[in-house]
């Protein structure tokens, strides 16, 4: 066998082992890309988006670093407990989030920034959200899932429904499991034909009416007591200067008042 011969038949070997790590990076992402518990798997051959799959990872938390181009993001079935303002700015790909089946109880004002424009559904169903920021949903296109969530049904919820007019199938969703009207209870948010913000800033007002009632009924019943207790002293100050014996006359006086008569 020739130098050549040689060289050529480990030259060839080692060509398509490089080719086939070549073609592997190209198809899959690198492991440090992808969080801990979560899978990484390209959405398309084609693109360079990719499907972060963290579904039943027992996660109490959105994990940091999240690839830049994911398009799915599941992170149902863990113990999600919060979703951070922004946590999510940057994932400009991004068009759908799963979020069911979480802990998830308040979404602040910037929860979904960043991905307002390119998210195009967004699962907060199974969690247990209570209240959400008037402005957590306004900017969102996407077609949002809140079924079976113990809404507590304000003004702040009337705004945030209000901000999904495009979202009515969703809005129609909301079930009312604490209210601020009692009749309320359990039934569909958008059923409550009561302006929920009007309710509470004349609740605000009644209670400072109230309020102010209760202090000026607390200083017109000091005054009376002040002057009551006043009068009492000056009766018994009265009566004491009574009860005191007269002065007697001396007797040099009764004399000098006989002479004289």
């Amino acid at each position: 066998m020739t130098l050549l011969d040689l060289w050529l038949s480990r030259s060839i070997p080692m060509c398509l082992l490089l080719q086939s790590l070549v073609l592997m990076a190209l198809c899959f992402p690198s492991a440090s890309m992808c969080p801990k518990g979560c899978i990484c798997q390209r959405a398309d051959p084609h693109l360079h988006g990719l499907n972060v799959t963290c579904s039943q990872s027992r996660l109490k938390e959105i994990p940091p670093g999240l690839p830049v181009n994911t398009v799915l993001l599941r992170l149902d079935h863990n113990q999600i407990s919060a979703v951070p303002d922004q946590i999510f700015h940057g994932l400009r790909l991004l068009r759908e989030l799963n979020l069911s089946y979480n802990a998830v109880e308040t979404l602040g004002e910037g929860a979904f920034s960043g991905v307002e424009a390119t998210l195009q559904v967004l699962d907060l169903s199974h969690n247990r959200i209570t209240s959400v920021h008037k402005d957590a949903f306004t900017r969102l296109k996407a077609r949002v899932i809140v079924d079976d969530n113990p809404w507590h049904c304000d003004c702040a919820l009337q705004q945030a429904i209000g901000g999904m007019a495009h979202n009515h199938e969703a809005a129609a969703r909301v079930l009312c499991r604490s209210s601020e009207l009692l009749d309320q209870v359990e039934r569909p948010f958008l059923a409550v034909d009561t302006d929920l913000c009007n309710l509470a800033k004349r609740t605000t007002d009644y209670a400072m009416l109230v309020t102010m009632f209760g202090w000026f009924a607390m200083v017109i019943s000091y005054v009376v007591y002040y002057v009551r207790q006043n009068q009492e002293d000056a009766r018994r100050h009265l009566e004491y200067l009574k009860s005191l014996p007269s002065k007697p006359r001396k007797p040099d006086e009764a004399d000098d008042i006989s002479t004289v008569v």
